[in-house]
C-alpha cells in the first residue's frame, strides 16, 4: 500500500455509502489524529482504538441521520497526494463549501482543520477535504 491516509478515507467513504454502522481500519497517529477531528466535529459517532500486541486497529462507529438514514460525511476527497503534495500558507488557506465543510491539513503544531491553523495563523500540507 503506497498511500496509507487514502486507504483510509476510502474505508470511511465505501462503509459510509454501504450503510455499515462501524468500520474497522489498521491504526496509524496520523489516523488517529483525522478520526479526532472527524468526531470533534460531527462528522462519527465515536471510535475505539484496539492493541493486540503490535498492531493497533481503529473502530470507527459511522453517523447517520435518524429519519434519512443519510450518512453525515457526503465526501471525503483526498487532496495532498504521494505524487503531489499539496501544501497551503495561511492566505491560501481552502475554504470547503464556503466554510461550510472542513480541511484536515498536517502543520508543524500537529493534524488540524481549516479554522484551527487559521487561528495559529500556520499552514502545511493540505491532507483531505470533508464534508
Amino acid at each position: 500500500m503506497t498511500d496509507p491516509i487514502a486507504d483510509f478515507l476510502t474505508r470511511i467513504r465505501n462503509a459510509a455509502n454501504a450503510g455499515h454502522k462501524v468500520v474497522e481500519v489498521p491504526g496509524s497517529k496520523m489516523k488517529l489524529a483525522i478520526t479526532k477531528i472527524l468526531k470533534e466535529k460531527g462528522y462519527i459517532l465515536n471510535y475505539k482504538v484496539e492493541e493486540d500486541g503490535v498492531k493497533s486497529n481503529l473502530k470507527i462507529a459511522l453517523k447517520y441521520n435518524q429519519e434519512t438514514k443519510v450518512s453525515a460525511i457526503k465526501a471525503l476527497i483526498r487532496v495532498s497526494k504521494p505524487g503531489l503534495r499539496r501544501y497551503s500558507d495561511v492566505e491560501n488557506m481552502p475554504r470547503v463549501l464556503n466554510g461550510l465543510g472542513i480541511a484536515i491539513l498536517s502543520t508543524s503544531y500537529g493534524v488540524m482543520t481549516d479554522k484551527e491553523a487559521r487561528a495559529k495563523n500556520v499552514g502545511g500540507e493540505v491532507l483531505c477535504y470533508v464534508y
